[in-house]
């Protein structure tokens, strides 16, 4: 159970590198793709909690542009699995009133992943308990190119003045202007990098790394992560006088 503090101090958005499935699988002696479906089964643990604990958003790392470089083996079978997971978990996603929402070159997914992320996006499109974000074929560079080529195309037509491009203009062109920058950004498995994840959305966000191995994150370890980010005193460039005198 959460303390009151946490309660009250709960980040909007968090967004989650989950890393440390293969090495899981390793430790249980098993092939790699046992490690990705434990990993399935920790996303629906995490998915209930947030939804639980009142977070607004959540964007899960499922599968980043420089995963395609992996075994073709990996790649294919972590593919079905998604199918799989996403044909299973559709009506407890409905039921709970999550919203689905995509994020990177999901044309790149083979065609019935593709199927499976329209019907379920299409049919939760309403919800507005949970906002869901999976990042797919995703990374952070991809998207700056493709909203810099964005922009240069409306300055070429001459629907964008070159002097009109700012913060805001590049924000919206992002595949994640649909929701706000993360909170608060975890990382499971011991690694201290965010490995080409939200580069430009998380440069205020705080971050948690944890030794937990991603198949074993639970609503324990969950917990654990937002109790943290509940004692962070967020500046944003000011100082902590200002901060406190805001909350005054």
């Amino acid at each position: 159970m959460l303390d009151l503090l946490v309660q009250q101090t709960l980040p909007k958005h968090v967004a989650i590198i989950m890393d440390g499935n293969g090495r899981y699988a390793q430790k249980q002696q098993k092939p790699r793709l046992y490690g990705h479906y434990c990993g399935a089964q920790a996303v629906k643990k995490i998915v209930r909690a947030a939804r639980t604990k009142g977070i607004q958003y959540l964007t899960l790392y499922a599968f980043s542009t420089a995963n395609w470089q992996r075994p073709q083996e990996e790649v294919d079978g972590l593919l079905a699995l998604m199918v799989r997971t996403l044909h299973e978990y559709t009506e407890e996603l409905l039921d709970n009133e999550v919203r689905v929402l995509t994020i990177g070159e999901t044309g790149r997914l083979p065609v019935q992943v593709q199927h499976e992320l329209a019907q379920l996006k299409t049919r939760s499109q309403y919800y507005d308990k949970l906002h869901l974000s999976l990042a797919l074929s995703y990374g952070g560079r991809r998207d700056l190119v493709q909203a810099t080529k964005q922009l240069a195309a409306q300055v070429k037509s001459g629907t964008l003045n070159i002097e009109e491009i700012n913060e805001q203009t590049l924000q919206h062109a992002l595949w994640t202007a649909h929701f706000p920058d993360p909170d608060l950004l975890i990382r499971t498995g011991g690694e201290q990098r965010i490995s080409d994840f939200l580069l430009y959305e998380s440069a205020y966000s705080e971050f948690y790394f944890t030794d937990v191995l991603w198949p074993d994150f639970n609503e324990q370890e969950f917990d654990k992560a937002l109790a943290d980010f509940a004692v962070r005193c967020r500046r944003f460039g000011k100082t902590q006088e200002q901060i406190l005198k805001q909350a005054k």
